[in-house]
C-alpha cells in the first residue's frame, strides 16, 4: 500500500494537495487490461482486484472495482494507481497493448504506403472511397465513446468527490480552468493539405473575421506547395497563427525511429523559420513517446476520440495536458472531411452535439476545418455557421475563443500557479493570476458541483 495524493488530480484541479487524499493497493506483478470505476468510466491499467479485460474493442462486461472501496476514516482505497491510468488514457498505450491491428505493422505501413504514393493523381471521390473502406465499423466500437470521451475527466472529478466524502470536507478550493472565469474553450485551427487549400487562405480568414473568431493555420513545409515566409508574416500580421504541419505528409513520419529524429530536426528548422510555436502530424499520426524529439510548445495532433482516423485511439479527455514539456491541445471535434465526405453531413448538428457535451465538462472545443473543403459553397455554407454558431457562445461570455498559442500560454501559467492561504480566505500567486478565478469544487446530492468566485477574490 502506498500514500498518494494523485498528480493527476491536483494538476487537473491546481487545488491544495492537502485535499486529496488516496491509499492505494498495487500489484506491480499484475497484468494491464481494461477494468470500469463505476457504470461509465472503463480505465486501462493495473489493478489488485477483480480480473482484466485486453479486448481492446469492449463488448462484454467488466469488473466494476468501485464497489470494493476501502480505507480508514480519511482516506479512499483503491485497488489501482490512477495516475497510471489517466497516463494510458491520455497516451493511448491501451491502443499499442490491445490492439491486434497495429499501426506499425509492416502490412499497414505498406498499405498505408501505396496510398500516399497515389493520392495526389486520385480523384477527391476516390479517396473518400478507400477512407470509408478503411473505416468500416467504425461505428461499432464501444471505447473510446463516440461523438465525446471524458474518461479521464469524469474518472478524476469521481477520485475528488471519494476524497471529499471520506474526507467530510464540504468543498475543496482550486484555480479555475480558465481566464476571466469563463465556462469552457474554443480553439480553430486550418490545415493546409494542397495548393488550392493554400491559395484560399485568404478568403478563409475573411470568413473568420467576419465572425471575430481567431483561427492558426497549419502549414507543410515540404512537397506539397511552396510555402513563401511573405505569406507566412502576412497571416501573422492579420492576428492568425501560423504552425507547422508534418515535413511532407507522406503519412511516413513515425515509421522509423531513426527516420523521425532526421525528419524532426527539419520540422524543428522550419519552425524557428516560421515563428511557430504549435505542431500538428499529417493526418494525426503520433508517437508520444518520441515527442522529446520536437521543440514545439504544443502540440495538436490526438484526438478525443480516433474512430474516423487512420490511426486508431483517442486520449480519452476535452482538456490540455502535458507531454513532457510540450503541452497537448487535443483535437475534441470531428473533422470537416470526415463529416462532409464519410459522414455525409452538411449541418453543424454533430458539431453541436460535440460542443455541448465537451461545454458540460467545462473543456476545450477544437476544430480543424480544411481551406482546402470549404471551397465549395455548400461546404463553406456550413462552416459558415459553425462560425457564426461559435461567435454567438462567446458573446454570451462564457466560450473563451481563443488561438492555441493563447490556450498554451494559460494553461502553462495556471500550471504553476499556486493557491495559498490568505487568513480565512484563499488567494492565487503565480505569473497570469489576475486572469485566474477562485473555484469550489463540492457535493451536490452526491455529485461534484463547481462554483466560481468573482474576480477580486482570486488576484494576489
Amino acid at each position: 500500500m502506498k500514500s498518494n495524493r494523485s498528480k493527476a488530480i491536483v494538476d487537473r484541479f491546481r487545488c491544495p494537495e492537502e485535499f486529496v487524499h488516496l491509499q492505494i493497493h498495487r500489484t506491480n506483478n499484475a497484468t494491464r487490461g481494461f477494468f470500469r470505476f463505476g457504470e461509465d468510466v472503463v480505465c486501462y491499467g493495473r489493478c489488485s482486484y477483480g480480473i482484466r479485460c485486453s479486448v481492446f474493442n469492449l463488448n462484454g462486461n467488466l469488473t466494476d472495482v468501485s464497489s470494493v472501496m476501502a480505507g480508514d476514516r480519511e482516506s479512499a482505497s483503491l485497488p489501482f494507481d490512477p495516475d497510471e491510468v489517466v497516463d494510458n488514457l491520455r497516451y493511448e498505450r491501451y491502443v499499442a497493448t490491445a490492439n491486434s491491428d497495429n499501426l506499425r505493422s509492416g502490412f499497414v505501413r505498406a498499405c498505408r504506403s501505396v496510398y500516399y504514393g497515389l493520392r495526389p493523381a486520385m480523384p477527391s471521390f476516390l479517396r473518400a472511397y478507400a477512407k470509408r473502406a478503411y473505416l468500416v465499423g467504425w461505428n461499432k466500437k464501444t471505447f473510446p465513446q463516440w461523438p465525446v470521451d471524458t474518461t479521464v475527466d469524469v474518472l478524476l472529478e469521481r477520485l475528488l468527490e471519494l476524497s471529499l466524502t471520506k474526507q467530510e470536507v464540504s468543498s475543496v478550493p482550486f484555480i479555475w480552468f480558465w481566464p476571466d472565469g469563463y465556462k469552457s474553450c474554443s480553439v480553430m485551427t486550418h490545415d493546409v493539405e494542397t495548393r488550392a487549400g493554400l491559395n484560399f487562405i485568404d478568403t478563409l480568414m475573411e470568413l473568420d473575421q467576419s465572425a471575430g473568431v481567431k483561427a492558426s493555420f497549419q502549414l507543410i513545409p515540404e512537397k506539397r506547395y511552396s510555402v513563401s515566409l511573405t505569406l507566412v508574416r502576412e497571416v501573422q500580421s492579420r492576428g492568425f497563427e501560423v504552425n507547422i504541419q508534418d515535413l511532407n505528409h507522406d503519412g511516413q513520419l513515425f515509421d522509423n525511429q531513426n527516420d523521425f529524429l532526421d525528419r524532426a530536426r527539419k520540422i524543428n528548422d522550419y519552425s524557428r523559420s516560421y515563428g511557430a510555436l504549435g505542431y500538428r502530424s499529417g493526418a494525426m499520426y503520433r508517437n508520444l513517446d518520441w515527442y522529446d524529439a520536437f521543440e514545439f510548445d504544443y502540440d495538436m495532433s490526438v484526438p478525443n476520440v480516433a474512430h474516423l482516423d487512420p490511426q486508431q485511439g483517442g486520449c480519452c479527455t476535452v482538456m490540455p495536458y502535458f507531454v513532457g514539456r510540450i503541452l497537448e491541445l487535443p483535437l475534441t471535434t470531428v473533422q470537416d472531411y470526415f463529416l462532409f465526405y464519410i459522414l455525409k453531413d452538411y449541418s453543424i448538428d454533430l458539431w453541436k452535439r460535440q460542443i455541448e457535451r465537451i461545454r458540460q465538462q467545462h473543456g476545450m472545443m477544437s476544430f480543424i476545418v480544411h481551406p482546402d473543403y470549404v471551397i465549395a459553397q455548400r461546404n463553406r455554407a456550413v462552416f459558415e455557421g459553425l462560425l457564426e454558431y461559435l461567435a454567438s457562445l462567446r458573446d454570451s461570455r462564457t466560450v473563451w475563443v481563443a488561438l492555441p498559442g493563447e490556450v498554451n500560454q494559460w494553461w502553462r501559467q495556471r500550471s504553476k500557479m499556486r493557491l495559498i492561504r490568505d487568513g480565512s480566505d484563499w488567494k492565487v500567486e503565480g505569473e497570469g493570476s489576475e486572469r485566474a478565478r477562485i473555484a469550489y469544487a463540492g457535493l451536490l446530492d452526491g455529485k461534484l458541483t463547481y462554483r466560481i468566485d468573482p474576480p477580486h477574490s482570486a488576484v494576489a
